[in-house]
């Protein structure tokens, strides 16, 4: 039987008892090179960067790890598939042994197929980019970084609320350096009763997400009492983009409208992102409005259909404002030189926009944040959100803008 089989046996009749166990201590076995269907480190890695991998179906995981060495301090950042941040930081002594532990989503391109002479498809419509990424495939990837120590990895299949995100670029799981979005940084703050399930795509619009049936994988998998927070904008106001424009006055919330009424016919509750500014400044330091009358369509949908309200576009205006036109670039991309997409640090910070808000207007969430409060006016600094970089690399801008 191939491995890939016996594990999709294993995890379908698995209990916290019987939960796939992984030895990652120093020279351990478990620390093979990566097989398909198997487990083990990918390629490329080194001590203070690797990524090791299980084959897997698609599902949630509830992902335990031990860090921590009888010899050496050490300090360990954990990131899950593209990048999500699970985990930052964590530092263990010499000789302590800490458990942390976080939910991760897995999914692949399939689609249950549709009946004969039925329009659809039976699976995603992912491209060249996709496929190099640790998302649309049939494995778990966790990703060690700093200095980590690792002494073990437990995996089990998992049941919890999921927080579904769709979205264009400012919002998806960014799978190379410098480029970051707030809905991979969000997995860190929140507990770990619940996660995240990032749907977003570089370039979307909320007809693209539809055409390459995105939506559709969403749908799918969506449970009654999950939630869909929904932020398109920056591509959807391109009148340049004819087949895929929506006006801010009519087609725009028409289509929002639709993806609210789809979340809540399966029984999952909507929550509506406006999208965050391009950092522009005017002379006197104000962030320019880029994004016409969309944000405010967007705060006009929510109300008329009672749905939470997350005003990342104000938010998004305080911080760029607060920090200023000489450290804003801070917080994007290529040192600045990107004025829509954010590095680690930008990512954070509007991250933390995100949970604040969920804290403070949607009670049902509000328990599950785990960060310290988050005033938008008075960001951080870069060297109070460290996060280590991952070693992947891509030169090549993400699509939209």
């Amino acid at each position: 039987m191939p491995a890939s089989a016996a594990l999709a046996l294993l995890l379908a009749a698995a209990s916290p008892a019987s939960a796939l166990h992984f030895d990652l201590s120093a020279n351990a076995p478990d620390r093979q090179p990566y097989r398909a269907g198997g487990h083990g480190i990918e390629p490329g890695g080194t001590r203070t960067d690797f990524a090791f991998s299980v084959a897997l179906p698609e599902g949630l995981y509830r992902v335990t790890v031990r860090l921590g060495d009888p010899h050496a301090a050490g300090e360990t950042t954990v990131k899950a598939e593209a990048r999500r941040l699970m985990l930052r930081g964590i530092a263990t002594r010499a000789g302590q042994i800490v458990t942390r532990s976080f939910l991760v989503d897995v999914r692949t391109p399939a689609l249950p197929a549709p009946p004969p002479n039925a329009p659809g498809g039976s699976a995603v419509r992912i491209d060249a980019r996709d496929r190099r990424e640790y998302t649309w495939d049939e494995k778990l990837t966790l990703e060690f970084l700093g200095d980590p120590r690792v002494t073990s990895v437990e995996i089990a299949p998992a049941t919890a609320p999921i927080l579904y995100l769709v979205g264009d670029s400012t919002v998806t799981d960014q799978s190379a350096e410098p480029y970051a979005s707030w809905g991979q940084m969000l997995p860190a703050m929140l507990d770990d009763t619940i996660a995240v399930a990032n749907h977003a795509r570089s370039g979307a619009t909320l007809k693209s997400f539809l055409t390459d049936l995105r939506f559709d994988k969403v749908l799918s998998r969506i449970r009654p009492r999950d939630w869909l927070f929904i932020q398109f904008g920056h591509n959807d106001q391109k009148a340049e983009w004819p087949q895929t424009y929506v006006a801010a006055d009519t087609t725009y919330p028409a289509y929002l409208a639709a993806y609210i009424a789809e979340a809540r016919r399966r029984g999952a509750y909507p929550v509506l992102v406006t999208s965050p500014e391009r950092r522009t400044f005017d002379a006197q330091g104000r962030i320019k409005t880029t994004l016409g009358g969309y944000p405010q369509a967007v705060r006009a949908l929510a109300k008329a259909q009672d749905v939470p309200l997350i005003d990342l576009n104000a938010d998004s205006r305080a911080v760029y404002e607060a920090l200023g036109p000489k450290l804003a670039p801070l917080a994007f991309a290529n040192n600045g030189a990107d004025l829509t997409h954010h590095d680690n640090y930008g990512a954070w910070l509007l991250a933390s926009a995100v949970a604040e808000r969920i804290r403070a207007t949607i009670p049902a969430l509000a328990p599950h944040i785990v960060m310290p409060h988050f005033s938008p006016a008075h960001p951080p600094s870069p060297a109070e959100v460290a996060i280590v970089a991952s070693a992947a690399h891509d030169a090549d801008r993400p699509a939209g803008s």
